[in-house]
């Protein structure tokens, strides 16, 4: 079970989620507490879980990466062996960013970033097509990204 966390802890995941590279002196001055405590409270919510880790959010264009395609896939079999499978497969592909398991008319959802349409191409007739057991595969490409977030509402 979950340690509850208190509201404290609520405002120093919330600054955290904004900005990762924030000190703990920087984050203890935002909330007119002291850095000892506020370190320490980090360092508990990084053991319980809640900060699972800290990363650089990249600019997928100045990576070469502009193109986002969500890719819908549905299996052809659906026993446990088969997803297992799907998901050492898919895991194995450094195009794909994210994968759900799906509820619905899809089984997986797959967010891919790559070059090129050119590039995508390539992707899906040489990496994911050999991938066994793909029934369907359906594309849709991202024409402009509106806002994206990595960030989680959290209330007091």
């Amino acid at each position: 079970m979950t340690e509850k966390i208190d509201s404290v802890d609520l405002k120093i995941l919330k600054i955290l989620q904004e900005d990762a590279k924030k000190t703990t002196k920087e984050v203890a001055n935002i909330l007119n507490l002291t850095a000892s405590p506020v370190y320490e409270r980090i360092r508990r919510l990084e053991k319980k879980g809640y900060i699972k880790k800290y990363v650089a959010l990249l600019d997928k264009k100045l990576t070469n990466n502009p193109i986002t395609a969500l890719c819908m896939v549905s299996l052809r079999y659906h026993n446990e062996g088969f997803i297992d499978t799907f998901d050492k497969q898919i895991r194995a592909l450094p195009e794909v960013q994210e994968c759900y398991h799906m509820a619905g008319k899809v089984d997986f959802f797959l967010k891919i970033n790559v070059q090129s349409l050119d590039a995508y191409h390539e992707f899906v007739r040489l990496k994911l097509s050999k991938i066994d057991n793909i029934g369907v595969l359906e594309s849709y490409f991202v024409l402009k990204e509106i806002f994206h977030t990595t960030e989680y509402h959290l209330e007091s």
